[in-house]
């Protein structure tokens, strides 16, 4: 108990339930999530239709007293856009966070062992080819896909801990990225447009029902990730200690593939390849604030909504009216760091 304390660590209680926690951990959260919440309501009032703040709290809080243009833009376009970027990048920045844990690998990234790529042929398939398929059905059509990638990559590498799974992941990744380029040279040029709006990781056509979805698949991912999160720290001290504290390394190992899957895919489903997020957040996160699995994932997940939405702001803001995808705005940004870990890490390549 001392030996928390004295490293900063408190115990709250409730009943059987307790939480041990790092006010100093804790706080710097805080501090970034309402950094994510001050950027988001700094990108209501911007946009081709400038709306002042106070006309946006206005339209918030008493919707009935705004005009007409007013509710249609904060209320349908701007308010589903920026929550589905808060919700993408999170969802990209936890299961970031969560896979490099499990593979011990700081470069893994769902992204890169093809979980993108298999989510996004199964929901491209579905968007061509049954254009009436509701919106609820694409993260599950997705995370078939993406989960089926994923145990294919598995399967050829055998072992998760070496780099011969991400660079696997990467080739897998690349060979449906092949069968995505097929279909776009291919196909008609009305899907074509259809698909490669999608593809690029576009927020623009973020809608309700969307955000929605996003929302359920985000809390169910999300409660795998956290239930697991104790488990995993232990995890981290070896196999063999693991084993003799009781964990059960066969489950933990399925739960927390499994959730990364889930979350990467529901993301894709929803706004299309957002590359980099999973890579980037955690690394960030880290850096800042560090601390266990359950401080890893809150900041990674508040890393990564704040990293999509600063790229969906500028994709939006900086060239307008010409909108640039955040999708293409991380790629800018995340090649760099992609390129400099590779660098930090030539020696074991």
């Amino acid at each position: 108990m001392r030996l928390m304390e004295k490293h900063g660590y408190r115990i709250l209680s409730c009943g059987r339930v307790s939480l041990l926690l790092r006010p100093y951990t804790a706080i710097l959260c805080c501090v970034l999530a309402a950094a994510v919440l001050a950027i988001a309501i700094g990108a209501l009032p911007a946009g081709s239709y400038h709306i002042p703040l106070p006309d946006v709290l206005k339209t918030l809080l008493h919707p009935q007293t705004a005009t007409n243009d007013q509710r249609y833009i904060v209320w349908d376009i701007r308010l589903p856009r920026i929550l589905m970027a808060v919700l993408s990048g999170a969802m990209l920045g936890l299961s970031g966070a969560a896979m490099q844990s499990i593979t011990r690998n700081g470069l893994a990234d769902p992204g890169l062992i093809g979980v993108k790529e298999g989510a996004g042929v199964m929901v491209l398939s579905l968007i061509v080819f049954f254009p009436t398929v509701g919106v609820a059905w694409r993260p599950v059509v997705g995370m078939a896909g993406g989960l089926a990638v994923a145990l294919l990559v598995v399967a050829i590498a055998r072992d998760m801990a070496r780099v011969r799974f991400i660079l696997i992941g990467i080739g897998v990744s690349w060979f449906f990225s092949a069968a995505i380029s097929l279909f776009m040279t291919t196909a008609n040029i009305r899907d074509v447009q259809t698909a490669l709006v999608w593809l690029t990781g576009s927020l623009h056509a973020s809608v309700w029902p969307l955000v929605l979805v996003a929302t359920l698949w985000s809390l169910v991912g999300s409660a795998i990730l956290y239930t697991t999160a104790r488990a995993s720290d232990v995890a981290l001290l070896g196999d063999q200690t693991a084993c003799g504290l009781g964990v059960r390394l066969k489950i933990l190992s399925f739960a927390r593939f499994a959730g990364p899957v889930l979350l990467t895919s529901a993301s894709v489903s929803c706004v299309g390849n957002l590359g980099f997020v999973g890579l980037i957040a955690p690394h960030m996160a880290r850096f800042a604030i560090g601390g266990n699995q359950v401080a890893l994932l809150t900041s990674s997940a508040l890393m990564g909504a704040g990293l999509v939405l600063i790229a969906d702001s500028v994709g939006r803001l900086a060239f307008a009216p010409l909108q640039i995808p955040a999708g293409i705005v991380m790629a800018v940004l995340g090649v760099p760091f992609f390129l400099m870990l590779l660098w930090r890490r030539r020696h074991r390549l």
